[in-house]
């Protein structure tokens, strides 16, 4: 591949990266709105330690992503974050290849 060719391919890699993030942050935002409305289960104080750290969001969400019809938000989430570890490793592997390391 030409430098144009990875150069095209970098910018493609960089806009589906952004959008993996903004959906990641949407699904995270869901995931905060159920917390903060669960209030049997600590509700602001789990909602503050979604705040907090992302993965207890993540996790606490899986939890209970049955009692709060929350599973096709939690699938997509997931969906995202693999994808865009993957994204991340080609991104790696081709900036390795053009020299950038």
């Amino acid at each position: 591949l030409g430098t144009t060719d990875m150069a095209i391919i970098g910018i493609l890699l960089l806009i589906l990266l952004i959008v993996c993030s903004l959906t990641s942050i949407v699904c995270w935002i869901l995931t905060l709105i159920k917390m903060f409305q669960d209030q049997e289960n600590g509700g602001v104080g789990h909602g503050i330690g979604g705040i907090i750290c992302g993965l207890y969001a993540f996790i606490w969400g899986w939890m209970h992503s049955a009692k709060h019809n929350h599973k096709g938000v939690m699938l997509a989430w997931t969906a995202v974050f693999a994808f865009s570890l993957i994204l991340q490793v080609i991104s790696g592997i081709m900036g390795a290849a053009a020299g950038g390391f």
